[in-house]
């Protein structure tokens, strides 16, 4: 599914055709997603979109009347064409532009959502609880480190956990994990402050580095001009299974954490 950097690149990619240009009118094919499609983002009609931004894997669309929020869910993605492009399968939404372009959200599962937050309304409930932007100076190694203390669940897990830091997927905890040289099955508050200080940094640089290269491609994502994300040519372990490591030419192993595939090398990580 889409991680955080696959969203960002989504985001980059729809902003350009999206920020200056007026909402004519919001068509919704399916009234139910994750959740139902709620009536109050019809609000939007006649209003400039002033910026798209994020917030851990949700996508604002926001206006003087308030954002439509959108979330991709499995396999959800989104492209800025002309209207009158033909409706493929799974074409559930189109926020329809004054220049005769729109947005529309294709979600072949329906795991995605649109939501609604009004201009003067609280924080929408689903964000109320999310930890800080890895990508921002919110998230040091001291704030992980404190989150981390007689935390007796694994450091993977932990990492994952958007309470902690958001946007931290299954695939760049791996990776990060395996350049601070953490074993993903440690308790997460068994691990030193050091340690986390390592950590903290390659969770920065992972996902940086994922989002420059377009995102990770491994089954349904591809970027907003369908092409691939390149990041996956760029794994050192996820999904390398019974391969060398690249570092020390041991095999990789792979086992289930927190249902979830984890893969590590038992040489370089401790």
């Amino acid at each position: 599914m889409p991680e955080l950097p696959e969203v960002e690149v989504s985001r980059q990619g729809i902003e350009p055709g999206l920020v200056g240009q007026t909402i004519s009118e919001i068509v919704v094919r399916t009234a139910k997603l994750r959740w139902a499609v709620p009536e109050a983002i019809h609000q939007t009609h006649g209003h400039i979109i002033r910026s798209v931004t994020r917030r851990a894997k949700y996508l604002f669309i926001n206006t003087d009347a308030g954002s439509v929020i959108l979330h991709l869910g499995m396999t959800g993605f989104l492209r800025v064409f002309a209207q009158s492009t033909a409706l493929k399968k799974h074409d559930h939404l189109d926020i329809n532009l004054s220049n005769g372009q729109c947005l529309r959200f294709n979600d072949a599962r329906k795991f995605g959502a649109c939501l609604w937050q009004g201009i003067d309304d609280e924080p929408h409930v689903l964000l109320s609880a999310l930890g800080p932007e890895p990508l921002t100076d919110d998230f040091t190694q001291d704030h992980l480190h404190a989150r981390a203390q007689r935390r007796t669940c694994t450091v993977k897990q932990f990492v994952m956990d958007n309470k902690n830091v958001v946007g931290v997927g299954n695939i760049y905890a791996n990776e990060a994990l395996f350049l601070a040289k953490i074993a993903p099955k440690r308790a997460a508050g068994k691990i030193s402050a050091q340690r986390y200080r390592v950590l903290t940094g390659y969770i920065k640089e992972v996902l940086a580095a994922a989002i420059v290269q377009g995102g990770t491609t491994l089954k349904d994502f591809s970027q907003v001009d369908g092409n691939p994300g390149y990041f996956s040519l760029h794994l050192n372990v996820y999904g390398r299974a019974g391969e060398a490591c690249r570092i020390c030419e041991t095999e990789i192993k792979s086992m289930m954490i927190g249902q979830r595939n984890t893969f590590w090398c038992p040489s370089c990580q401790r």
